[in-house]
């Protein structure tokens, strides 16, 4: 199996804070408990029933999950557009020789209709896994390298073994990622292929095991 460059996708390769904000007005409309959806939308990256359990009662959380994941796919995959650099981060990757793979804290029936509505390259999607939950995913799928905009994704990539490089494009500062052992932190993924052009100069995908940063 051809090695792999892993991506995490909310605020990643994806803005999805307008669709997802919508998302959260309609279940407070649909639910009749408020949601500060502006709120919400500045902390994405851990698991949906991390934030609900911000705003409804524990033995509401669940049935609040079900109507939110319900009610998504008409209010949040329209709005979303990808983060800068984010289609020509995706190219570089395969013009190296290299897969695609996402891994996400989103269920992976919504990632995947992320994806495949803005006609984002991938090769392997894996839902549904936070910070180390990831890491099975990670090594599974050969990746070595991850991006991520959260230090979740950076303990992702520790737990994995695998260098973990981070992205300024989320709720987490520069200086968040690098203290959670990030090593590389770009502004935005237009970055990102000069740095793998970089990282993997004189490599082919089959030797890429060896590679460090």
């Amino acid at each position: 199996m051809t090695a792999a460059v892993g991506f995490d996708l909310d605020m990643t390769l994806i803005d999805s804070r307008p669709g997802i904000a919508a998302a959260y007005r309609a279940l407070s409309e649909r639910t009749g408990v408020h949601v500060d959806a502006d709120l919400a939308v500045t902390r994405l990256g851990p698991p949906l029933r991390t934030e609900l359990r911000e705003w409804f009662p524990p033995e509401q959380v669940e049935e609040a999950v079900t109507t939110y994941r319900a009610l998504y796919p008409a209010y949040a995959i329209e709005p979303t557009v990808p983060t800068p650099g984010a289609v020509a981060a995706l190219t570089a990757v395969r013009d190296l020789g290299l897969r695609v793979v996402v891994v996400t804290s989103k269920l992976g029936r919504l990632a995947r209709l992320h994806l495949d509505h803005l006609g984002l390259p991938y090769d392997e999607l894996a839902g549904d896994l936070f910070a180390e939950g990831k890491a099975a995913a990670l090594t599974e799928h050969r990746v070595r390298w991850y991006v991520g905009d959260h230090t979740g994704d950076m303990v992702a990539a520790r737990t994995a073994d695998i260098p973990g490089i981070g992205v300024a494009t989320g709720p987490c500062s520069a200086a968040d990622l690098r203290a959670a052992g990030a090593s590389h932190v770009l502004p935005d993924l237009t970055a990102l292929p000069t740095l793998l052009r970089e990282i993997t100069v004189g490599s082919r995908p089959d030797t890429l095991d060896s590679l460090g940063t």
